[in-house]
C-alpha cells in the first residue's frame, strides 16, 4: 500500500498525513471546504502531497482516514471506499455531536454506526482517536525503539486491522489488538486508555493492554 486517503484533514488527519508521508506514503488530502483551503498543509508537506475532493481521496486511498466530527461521518462515500480500511478517528462528545441515543445507552459504539453506514462495502478500524494530536505527532518511533509507544486498534476484518497495524508500524507505533469494533468503548472518551498514558510520554503497549483492561461500565 502506497497511498492514504483522508477524509477531513484537521489536527489529527494532518498529524496523520505528515508522519505517512515521513514513512514515504503518498496523501490525499480532503476537507468539507474544498480542495485549494489545503494549499498551505500541501505545500508543507511536499510533492508526495495533493488536495481532492472527500470522494477523489477515497478513491485514491488504498487506506483511508476518516477525521471528521461524529456527527458527520454519512459524508463517507461508501461506493469509493468499497474493500478499503477504514481508519475512523472518530469519538463522540455529546456537546458537539448532539445525542445519540444508541450510544449514550452504550448498545453500540461509534465505530459500528460507521461501519453500518458503510455496510459491507469496506472494513472500518478504529484507531487513533484515543491520542492527542500533539502526542501523536512527538511519540513516534522508529519500530524496535525501546521508548516506542502503542495505539489501541479495533475491527471486525481481521485484515484490515492487519494491514493497519503495519501502517501504525511504518509511521512509529506499535499496536495493541482491542478487538472488535463492539469491543471499542474500551478505548473511547473517559475511559483509561483515552489520553491519559501518553501524557507522561511514551506509552508502551503493556501499559496501553494494562489500561484497556481497567476500563469498565456503567
Amino acid at each position: 500500500m502506497t497511498t492514504v486517503g483522508f477524509i477531513g484533514s484537521g489536527k489529527i488527519g494532518g498529524t496523520v498525513a505528515r508522519l505517512a508521508v515521513a514513512a514515504g506514503y503518498d496523501v490525499v488530502l480532503s476537507n468539507s471546504r474544498g480542495p485549494e483551503t489545503l494549499a498551505d498543509l500541501v505545500a508543507d508537506l511536499g510533492p508526495k502531497a495533493r488536495a481532492a475532493t472527500p470522494a477523489e481521496a477515497a478513491q485514491a486511498g488504498d487506506l483511508v482516514v476518516l477525521s471528521v466530527p461524529l456527527h458527520a461521518y454519512r459524508v463517507v462515500p461508501a461506493a469509493a471506499v468499497a474493500g478499503k480500511p477504514v481508519l475512523d478517528t472518530n469519538n463522540y462528545y455529546p456537546q458537539r455531536d448532539g445525542r445519540i441515543a444508541e450510544l449514550d445507552a452504550g448498545s453500540t459504539t461509534s465505530s459500528a454506526l460507521l461501519q453500518e453506514h458503510l455496510a459491507g462495502d469496506a472494513a472500518v478500524v478504529k484507531v487513533f482517536n484515543n491520542i492527542n494530536w500533539t502526542q501523536l505527532g512527538s511519540l513516534a518511533r522508529p519500530s524496535g525503539a525501546a521508548d516506542r509507544s502503542a495505539l489501541p486498534v479495533a475491527a471486525d476484518d481481521a485484515r484490515a486491522k492487519e494491514a493497519v497495524v503495519a501502517f501504525l508500524d511504518a509511521i512509529g507505533y506499535d499496536a495493541v489488538d482491542t478487538g472488535s469494533l463492539a469491543d471499542s468503548w474500551r478505548q473511547q472518551p473517559d475511559t483509561p486508555v483515552y489520553g491519559v498514558p501518553y501524557a507522561g510520554g511514551p506509552a508502551p503497549a503493556e501499559k496501553i493492554r494494562d489500561a484497556l483492561a481497567e476500563a469498565g461500565r456503567g
